[in-house]
């Protein structure tokens, strides 16, 4: 006990730069005497310890949240046990702490580990234990592991199973999982929460549930709809799926030049329609011209082929010949190294150990999205290059749809986009030096090319993927308009599930604990009052 409460002393000593306020001081009690099983001293980092500035940002992967003014927690717990996050649920709401949830750290707004008013961290990254199963084809991953050693670890127990979630290896499963997770496998096997049978989570109450203690409405809700909203994940049990043991990559790029509009113009028709074992996708950047001083666009076409060589250069000679595909541009490899490969840039070499690497250069970025239902002509797209060279600093992402998530109804979990969507849309517009100035710049060329899209897009309402989170579509401040507010991101994100999300997060947490800038809001208390405008939410 003297050494507990020493080390209580030493979080709080007022002789140390950052001062505590009397409520931070009983919270801080409050995490201690509730973790008294599984000592809680040890996650708990102030402004005060030393490692205080290394905890807080080696996790933030968008530079635009690590400024000195951007606000900073007041305290960062790291947990080391589910005890750990059942204190912090129960003493934040006991002493009306805000609370952000952070697993990898790649929300695109900061949502994790940014806010405006006074607020605290918790840190998933050291729950991070993968139990992968394959007698059984399932594996349970906490929320704090990374896509990389979610993969790397399946590979080491077998060469012929994998997990449908997205490429870049550094992005947390928690985060990931709870907006839906996509990849390069999603028109074989559609999305990663299409594949999560269990999940373990501490609710508004600080119990800790799985699937069965739940109930179905909550297990349904954190597949897609934001887990974040609604409790903490600790874990999620997924469903392996079987991959050969060989697969095939390839990157062809084209220019302008070399006729890549027609290529491209062909694309839109073969992508979501080709062999569902196959997914095309396709990224557009602004490039000097081989042919004159000016500016071009440039295809670069990436894809994952579950199969070999040989089966995937005679399949797109009788589907996409406009491509001119040979078999000299394919990389026969495994699943596990095709991981590599897709985020290296295609570069055989890559070690898989870069799999566990959780170091990532950061920089400072602007993400858009969007969702595409029907194709674009050929003057749509000579438009888009026009626009693209005259703002040269962004980047554009076709992901193509179809196969498995055309036979996947769109109320199976919260993500909607399913059957009818063509291929998704990302912008994005990278920098490096920092600044207000510079980064209303770039910011400002996302959006003027988001907003050319428009006549492309699907509309009413105009989709957007919760996983790459845009403040542009609004966000919730909780007074009295949460729920308007909420519904101006709400149905862009998750279009009719919205109705259901909210119903959901009203049952389980009332008094909207778990929140944050673009969460789920509860029905307004005059809603409620009026039991037609509630009934109304509930059957919709």
């Amino acid at each position: 006990m003297e050494l507990l409460t020493a080390t209580i002393l030493l979080l709080l000593s007022p002789s140390l730069p950052f001062s505590f306020s009397s409520a931070h001081k009983t919270f801080i009690h409050c995490l201690v005497n509730h973790s008294s099983s599984h000592p809680i001293t040890e996650s708990i980092f102030t402004p005060n310890n030393p490692s205080f500035s290394y905890v807080l940002q080696s996790n933030i992967r968008n530079l635009r949240f690590n400024t000195s003014t951007t606000r900073k927690p007041f305290l960062i717990i790291t947990a080391l046990h589910a005890s750990h996050v059942q204190a912090a649920v129960v003493c934040a709401q006991r002493h009306h702490m805000l609370m952000k949830i952070r697993s990898g750290g790649h929300d695109y707004e900061g949502v994790s580990y940014v806010a405006e008013s006074p607020f605290f961290i918790l840190d998933m990254f050291n729950l991070r234990s993968i139990d992968v199963h394959t007698e059984t084809e399932t594996a349970w991953v906490q929320s704090g592991a990374t896509l990389g050693e979610l993969y790397y670890t399946i590979g080491e127990k077998s060469k012929t199973h994998g997990f449908p979630a997205g490429v870049c290896p550094t992005v947390g499963v928690g985060g990931h999982l709870g907006g839906g997770g996509y990849g390069n496998m999603l028109r074989k096997f559609g999305l990663a929460v299409d594949h999560v049978i269990d999940a373990q989570v501490v609710d508004v109450q600080g119990r800790l549930l799985d699937r069965e203690s739940m109930g179905e409405d909550l297990f349904w809700a954190i597949r897609g709809g934001g887990g974040a909203s609604f409790c903490v994940v600790i874990a999620y049990k997924i469903k392996l799926v079987r991959v050969p043991e060989i697969v095939t990559v390839f990157h062809v790029k084209k220019t302008l030049e070399q006729n890549a509009t027609d290529i491209i113009y062909t694309w839109q028709h073969v992508a979501p329609n080709i062999d569902n074992n196959l997914f095309i996708r396709l990224i557009m950047d602004v490039v000097n011209s081989t042919q004159n001083v000016t500016k071009t666009v440039r295809a670069n076409f990436l894809s994952l082929f579950l199969g070999d060589s040989k089966s995937l250069v005679s399949l797109m000679n009788v589907n996409f010949p406009q491509l001119g595909l040979k078999q000299q541009d394919c990389i026969e490899t495994t699943w596990l190294q095709s991981t590599v490969i897709y985020w290296s840039d295609i570069n055989p070499s890559t070690p898989l150990e870069v799999l566990l690497h959780r170091d990532l250069p950061s920089d400072y970025f602007k993400m858009k999205s969007d969702y595409v239902n029907k194709p674009i002509s050929k003057v749509g797209l000579e438009g888009i290059w026009e626009k693209m060279i005259e703002l040269k600093d962004t980047k554009v992402y076709f992901s193509p749809y179809g196969g498995r998530m055309n036979e996947i109804p769109s109320n199976a979990t919260p993500f909607p986009y399913r059957g009818g969507t063509l291929w998704m849309v990302e912008y994005i517009a990278n920098w490096f030096e920092p600044g207000k100035d510079v980064a209303d710049y770039y910011m400002n060329l996302a959006r003027k090319l988001h907003k050319h899209m428009t006549p492309f897009v699907s509309m009413n309402p105009r989709g957007a993927y919760y996983n790459y989170k845009d403040f542009d579509l609004g966000i919730n401040h909780y007074g009295k308009s949460s729920y308007v507010e909420g519904m101006v991101y709400g149905y862009q994100y998750f279009n009719d599930n919205f109705n259901r999300l909210v119903q959901i997060k009203t049952m389980v947490d009332p008094a909207n604990f778990f929140r944050n800038e673009q969460s789920i809001p509860v029905v307004p208390y005059e809603m409620i009052l009026d039991n037609g405008g509630y009934s109304r939410i509930m059957i919709n």
